[in-house]
């Protein structure tokens, strides 16, 4: 494949050309095994390539977590060699959040089954603000505490790194609730007519509601965002 702009020959499909500094893909679709990675680059609605990254998993716990690293970096590295403004990602979770982890792309779950095609038709998201505020910044309103302790912080924490997240308003703690012996949960709830939603919290008998409000403009774009938020939370281990 050429460069579009200067016709520089390219290493691989999709590269961002530093000839010129053009950029040959605007997405790359991820779809994830535990010993493979296909690599799906898009440009608008056109397919422009497709790279495979695979692995032997290693047996052994030391040795397993290093193997499960370099694999993740090299998924990263072949996406960072495209410059894509978006990453949709599938498939086996444990591979997916280690190279989200060594990425600072906007990242996306899409589903499992035809994942290029679940991409293709989301790309109208990409219209949605972006919000370039740190985390912290998009905590506000009158109540501080959040349940859950460490587990609770991180959930927020998660929530609060997604690009379309404008502000995260926590909301008093219910201690009435049914106890639990599952330890911290979060869930995002239904998007309301404005594209916001809800997150709720729940420790033991605790019980927190916290108002989120996003860039959505609707509900059908308000339920996008909430899907991506559960998957975040399940890729966390919060759900």
């Amino acid at each position: 494949m050429d460069c579009r702009r200067c016709r520089t020959p390219l290493e691989k499909p999709g590269d961002y050309c530093l000839t010129c500094d053009t950029a040959n893909c605007d997405a790359v679709v991820v779809d994830f095994a535990r010993d493979r990675a296909t690599i799906t680059m898009l440009d608008g609605d056109e397919i422009v390539g497709e790279t495979t990254v695979t692995t032997v998993p290693e047996s052994g716990e030391e040795a397993g977590v290093v193997e499960l690293r370099n694999f993740a970096g090299r998924v990263a590295d072949e996406i960072r060699r495209k410059r894509p403004e978006t990453v949709f990602a599938a498939g086996d979770r444990e591979v997916l959040r280690e190279a989200r982890a060594q990425l600072r792309y906007e990242f996306y779950r899409v589903a499992d089954e035809r994942p290029v095609e679940a991409a293709l038709d989301r790309r109208g998201e990409r219209s949605l603000e972006v919000v370039d505020a740190a985390p912290r910044e998009k905590l506000g309103g009158t109540h501080s505490t959040l349940i859950g302790g460490r587990k609770g912080r991180k959930a927020i924490g998660v929530v609060a790194a997604h690009p379309h997240v404008k502000k995260i308003v926590p909301g008093p703690i219910d201690a009435g609730g049914k106890g639990s012996r599952t330890g911290l949960r979060a869930k995002v709830t239904r998007a309301d007519g404005n594209g916001n939603v809800r997150m709720l919290l729940r420790d033991g008998s605790s019980v927190q509601e916290n108002r989120i409000v996003t860039t959505g403009m609707d509900r059908e774009t308000g339920e996008l965002i909430r899907d991506d938020l559960n998957e975040a939370l399940a890729d966390a281990g919060l759900r």
